[in-house]
């Protein structure tokens, strides 16, 4: 008798359970009310810590799948291009800002040189791609002695499979997902695979590095706190992304198949009237203007299949226009269709999807550039030949980096917006430069060489070759001269 009761307590405990799940909450917030509708919809919501959330096998799964898409949905492919091409461009620009002006320009000149032959630009788009499609992007710091310039210093991408901790023989008992902590929550060192898991080769625990988080560089971004790797970019519109490609592939076959010569024959004649029988009989190849003698009593009709259908157009703008949405892209950009855009519309869509950017440009700043920055600082200051006698060690390095400017919508419109806002004083010639991705300073120095060498050819800023000017004109141009000129020498 006892034992039956042991073993009935767990029974009513669970059915007890049950009942209290689906007593209905009453809450003045209709969200948090346990409703029917409530609890199917949100079935999969769950308590979980980001830790566990984005555990290590979830996070295979996603990338996985986001590589795919990438690797097989053009549409996929095209904004994970278009995020590295728009975000990155043609590469960050350093303007040093030292109080030695001398120095600023040897220095910018020497990192522009290190930078094209360690590919900086091209790194930063892989970066930023696989921050999309994978959800982080790891760089190791190290040295390059081929590296034809004096900085050898060079940046080694490294996947994030690569990055896990060991599981038959954990390196540290702090090691949390290929991260070392220490009690304070910063990172010590990175455990990294020499070989990619997807090599197909069996690793062991010993085939692991231990890189010390000096030497690494690790761009993520960080969606709850507690929160120590990263989700693929993409991730929300994921089964998007699978749900627009299985249609259009299914669209597309039976568009394929329409397309096809297809016919039936059929008969007016009643059962058991005048038609003769038809065999059946293998389909045939008809040639060009051929006729095929049917049946007595039989005809034939084409088949007329209506595809594609009238609302795949539709269904795919609004696919499209989620994903978007997801990803805080402009429609037009995420589907490469900017029909219907005007002026307004694209000016106003485009200056939210400028602001992200902004803001990834920030973060990478942080995260990726500064560190480099500071890491080729440390050695080119032990480079005389290098490094300017008048400029000793500074406890900070003042700079700022400059991107690729921005397309405008309506080019004209925009160049008479900034002339506007330059004359009411309301902006700077520096912001308006650095809006296009240019130095101001330099601009004007280049444009006053410009001005003073068409003066010497006899040329005018609104002339493409020689010839004689008004005199209202040649005052005018003569004062937009003095004007950059003196700019120019000012600065």
């Amino acid at each position: 008798m006892f034992h039956w009761m042991r073993r009935l307590w767990p029974r009513k405990a669970a059915f007890t359970a049950r009942l209290r799940s689906r007593r209905v909450i009453k809450a003045r917030y209709d969200a948090a009310a346990t409703t029917e509708d409530n609890r199917r919809h949100w079935a999969a919501a769950d308590g979980l810590s980001a830790r566990a959330a984005n555990s290590p096998e979830v996070r295979r799964i996603l990338r996985n799948r986001a590589r795919y898409e990438v690797a097989n949905n053009s549409y996929a492919r095209g904004i994970v291009l278009t995020l590295a091409n728009d975000t990155i461009g043609t590469g960050p620009r350093l303007q040093m800002l030292t109080p030695s002006a001398e120095a600023n320009r040897r220095i910018e000149q020497a990192f522009s040189r290190w930078a094209k032959a360690v590919g900086l630009a091209e790194k930063l788009r892989t970066m930023r791609m696989a921050r999309a499609q994978d959800g982080e992007a790891f760089a190791i710091l190290t040295s390059n002695p081929r590296l034809p310039t004096p900085v050898k210093l060079d940046l080694r991408l490294v996947e994030a499979d690569q990055v896990a901790t060991p599981g038959l023989n954990p390196l540290d008992s702090n090691a949390v997902d290929g991260i070392v902590f220490d009690s304070n929550g910063n990172p010590v060192e990175y455990h990294v695979l020499r070989d990619h898991p997807g090599d197909g080769a069996w690793t062991l625990a010993t085939q692991y590095d231990r890189i010390p988080a000096e030497a690494m560089i690790h761009w993520f971004r960080m969606d709850r706190p507690g929160q120590v790797r990263g989700i693929p970019d993409i991730m929300p519109s994921l089964p998007l992304f699978a749900q627009l490609r299985r249609f259009t592939l299914a669209v597309i076959a039976a568009a394929e198949t329409a397309a096809d010569f297809a016919g039936i024959l059929y008969t007016d004649a009643p059962p058991g009237g005048e038609a003769d029988a038809a065999e059946p009989f293998e389909p045939i190849e008809l040639e060009s203007r051929a006729l095929v003698t049917m049946p007595g009593g039989w005809k034939m009709s084409q088949l007329q299949a209506e595809q594609p259908a009238t609302t795949y157009a539709e269904f795919k703008r609004e696919i499209l226009n989620e994903i978007a949405r997801c990803l805080n892209m402009p429609f037009n950009i995420a589907a490469g269709n900017s029909s219907g855009y005007n002026y307004a519309s694209g000016r106003l869509d485009h200056q939210t999807y400028y602001k992200s950017l902004r803001v990834e440009q920030a973060h990478l700043e942080s995260v990726v550039l500064d560190r480099v920055l500071a890491a080729w600082l440390d050695e080119a200051v032990l480079i005389p030949e290098l490094w300017p006698e008048d400029l000793g060690p500074m406890p900070e390095w003042p700079h700022q980096w400059f991107w690729d400017g921005q397309e405008h919508v309506d080019p004209a419109k925009e160049a008479t917006a900034q002339a506007t806002r330059l004359a009411s004083h309301t902006t700077t010639l520096a912001y308006e430069y650095a809006r296009q991705g240019r130095d101001w300073e330099d601009a004007l120095r280049q444009r006053a060489k410009e001005l003073a060498l068409m003066r010497e050819l006899g040329l005018t800023p609104t002339q493409t070759a020689p010839g004689p000017a008004s005199e209202d004109q040649d005052t005018n141009e003569d004062d937009e001269e003095e004007e950059v000129t003196n700019a120019a020498a000012a600065a």
